[in-house]
C-alpha cells in the first residue's frame, strides 16, 4: 500500500456541547464502529479507532468499497449494521468474531454498511490540511459512482448534511427514532487533525431510576469498580440494563462500606442469582455473561438485596439496555424499588432511517 496518508490514523474527535452550534455544516451522529478506510486499488484496511484493523471482520464491506469508490483514497466514517429500518449496535458487535467461518456467516445474515463523513486523501493528494469544506465537496464527488444505497446489503453512503441550524435541531430529534445518537457540527474552515476533538457533539440526555442489584470489584483492588442497575419488566424479571461506574477513588472505598449491608442476600434468592449458568443468559440479560469481546474477562459480581435506587443519567437506549454507561446523579430513597420499570423512559419518535440515507435529487 502507498497512499499519501497511511495507517494507522487517529480519527478526529468531537467534544461535548449542550446546544449544537452554529458552525455552517451539521450531520447525524452515527452509532458504529468509527472507520478509516485506506484503498490503494485492490488492497483495502479498515483501521479501527484503537489503530487495530477490522478488515478481516467485514469482508462484504471491504468488495464493497473495492467496487464504489476511487482506487486510491483515504475516507473517514462509520461502519453499521441495519435491521429492519433501524441502526442495530448489538448486531454491528456480533461481527467481531474469531471464527472465520462465524465472520462468513454473519457477512451474509447481518451485512454491514459504510457511511463515509470525510476525506483524507484522494489519489495523490494528502487532503488532510485542506479546509472541510473543501474535503466534503470532494467527498461527495468521490462517492458519486458509488452504487446506489441498499438497505437490503451492504452499501457505502455519504452522510446527509445541513448548513440550516432549524433543520439540525429537527435531525437531533427525529433521527434518535432510526437509532442514531445525536448530531455533530463541524467547522468548515478547520483542517484534519487526528485524536483531537475539534468537532463538537450534542447528544440526548435524560435521567433513569433504576434498582441497584450488585457491584463489581475496581480492578485495582479492593473499592467498587461498577454499580449493575436494573428495571423490572411488565412479567416481573430485573434486566440488568447497564452500570454507573464513574467515581473518584476515595468514594469507590466508602461505597463498599456503605454497601455492606445490602450484601446479606441469599444468592437463591435474588433476582440475577443464576447468572453463573451461562444457558440462564438466552432468554433475559443478566451480569456475568462471557464477554463477547474478551472471554477471560471477569464478570462476576457481588449481589445486593435489590432494595436500593438511584438516579442515573443517560443518553439512550440500546434495545433493553442503556448503550453507554450510566452516569451516576443521586441516591433516590424516596423511590419504591418496584417502581423502577421501563415505563418511567421517554420513547423516540420512530423515524425510517431509509429516509435519511435516501440518494440525494
Amino acid at each position: 500500500m502507498d497512499l499519501p496518508v497511511m495507517p494507522p490514523v487517529k480519527p478526529m474527535l468531537a467534544k461535548a456541547v449542550p446546544e449544537i452550534p452554529d458552525l455552517g455544516h451539521t450531520e447525524p451522529k452515527w452509532d458504529g464502529f468509527r472507520t478509516i478506510v485506506f484503498r490503494d486499488g485492490d488492497e483495502v484496511v479498515l483501521g479501527s479507532r484503537n489503530e487495530k484493523p477490522m478488515t478481516r471482520y467485514f469482508p462484504e464491506l471491504v468488495e464493497q468499497i473495492r467496487a464504489s469508490t476511487p482506487p486510491r483514497c483515504v475516507l473517514d466514517g462509520e461502519i453499521v449494521v441495519v435491521s429492519g429500518d433501524r441502526l442495530d449496535f448489538d448486531a454491528l458487535q456480533q461481527r467481531i468474531h474469531p471464527a472465520e467461518s462465524r465472520v462468513r456467516l454473519l457477512s451474509e445474515q447481518t451485512p454491514a454498511s459504510f457511511v463515509g463523513f470525510d476525506l483524507l486523501a484522494l489519489g495523490d493528494d494528502d487532503l488532510m490540511a485542506t479546509p472541510f469544506a473543501d474535503r466534503r465537496a470532494r467527498l461527495v464527488d468521490a462517492l458519486g459512482a458509488a452504487a446506489a444505497p441498499s438497505l437490503a446489503g451492504s452499501s457505502l453512503h455519504v452522510t446527509p448534511a445541513t448548513a440550516d441550524l432549524a433543520v439540525a435541531q429537527q435531525w437531533f430529534t427525529q433521527f434518535e427514532g432510526a437509532g442514531l445518537d445525536g448530531v455533530v457540527a463541524k467547522p468548515l474552515d478547520g483542517t484534519y487533525q487526528p485524536d483531537k476533538r475539534t468537532m463538537s457533539k450534542v447528544k440526548h440526555a435524560r435521567t433513569a431510576d433504576c434498582v441497584v442489584a450488585g457491584f463489581r470489584w475496581h480492578k485495582s483492588g479492593d473499592v467498587l469498580g461498577s454499580l449493575l442497575l436494573g428495571l423490572w419488566t411488565d412479567d416481573g424479571r430485573l434486566q440488568h440494563v447497564g452500570v454507573a461506574a464513574s467515581f473518584p477513588m476515595a468514594r469507590r472505598a466508602a461505597l463498599v462500606e456503605e454497601l455492606a449491608p445490602l450484601r446479606d442476600v441469599d444468592l437463591a434468592d435474588h433476582p440475577w442469582g443464576d447468572w453463573a449458568d451461562q444457558s440462564a443468559h438466552a432468554d433475559k440479560r443478566m451480569p456475568g455473561a462471557v464477554s463477547r469481546w474478551n472471554a477471560t474477562k471477569d464478570l462476576s459480581f457481588v449481589p445486593l438485596r435489590p432494595d436500593l435506587v438511584v438516579e442515573v443519567g443517560y443518553d439512550h437506549m440500546e434495545g433493553d439496555r442503556f448503550r453507554h454507561t450510566a452516569q451516576f446523579k443521586r441516591w433516590r430513597p424516596d423511590r419504591d424499588p418496584a417502581s423502577c420499570t421501563y415505563a418511567q423512559l421517554e420513547e423516540p419518535v420512530g423515524y425510517r432511517l431509509s429516509e435519511i440515507l435516501a440518494p440525494p435529487g
